[in-house]
């Protein structure tokens, strides 16, 4: 399946987001389950999607000590997820044990680390402590997790262009705060719209409520593609 978009399932329930799902196509897009509707339904959740024939991204974003972290891996690939993921934050040695686990048992779930949430910018990483910038803060996680053997990373918009050239445009750019020409900001901050992302080196966008909230989610997802078309 060769389209760059995963629609994120915010919903609060599986029957929410089964709604949603019937009017998308499993050739046109892939999925997204977050942290709500993952704790609420559980894997029944990935399941349910996966009869529909979608691949599913599950963004749990974890973040432990390495041993932890590895055993969450192999529990959410051997449900057979398309892809997951960490928080480079959490180290290099954790980023490791969650890649060996994978090539141990031969699964082949994508795995990729999360740089700088979209939400933030420079003063809320000052904050934490952290005294640069947004962009070379991205840059600095991306690369330990290129060296650590991500399959890539998730990033803002902003940062793909520079991260294509420092991480080469095979290693993986998922990027949440896309907003289609149609839609409002919302509260994502580092956003950009689905074309833009593309021309800047983002290889996966990440797009919710422009979906999911859209009367016709159907027709949305159409329109996105047809901004991507030019």
């Amino acid at each position: 399946m060769n389209s760059p978009l995963i629609i994120a399932l915010d919903h609060a329930s599986l029957n929410e987001a089964l709604s949603l799902v019937e009017s998308l196509d499993p050739q046109r897009c892939r999925l997204k389950v977050g942290k709500e509707l993952f704790t609420r339904e559980g894997p029944a959740v990935l399941k349910a999607l996966q009869a529909r024939n979608f691949e599913v991204f599950l963004d749990l974003k974890f973040h432990d000590i390495p041993n932890t972290v590895a055993a969450a891996i192999h529990a959410a690939a051997d449900q057979g997820v398309w892809m997951v993921n960490v928080h480079a934050s959490g180290g290099r040695r954790m980023m490791e044990a969650a890649r060996e686990v994978l090539v141990k048992h031969g699964l082949n779930t994508k795995l990729i680390a999360v740089t700088v949430l979209t939400s933030m910018m420079g003063e809320d990483l000052e904050a934490i402590g952290i005294n640069v910038s947004p962009q070379e803060q991205v840059r600095r996680l991306a690369l330990l997790a290129q060296r650590s053997g991500m399959d890539g990373i998730v990033c803002s918009a902003q940062e793909a262009a520079m991260l294509k050239v420092c991480c080469g445009a095979d290693f993986l750019k998922v990027t949440p705060g896309i907003r289609p020409q149609f839609s409002q900001p919302d509260d994502q901050r580092r956003i950009m719209t689905p074309a833009q992302a593309i021309a800047n080196g983002s290889t996966h966008l990440v797009i919710g409520r422009p979906v999911t909230q859209a009367p016709s989610p159907g027709e949305a997802l159409q329109a996105i593609e047809a901004e991507l078309a030019g």
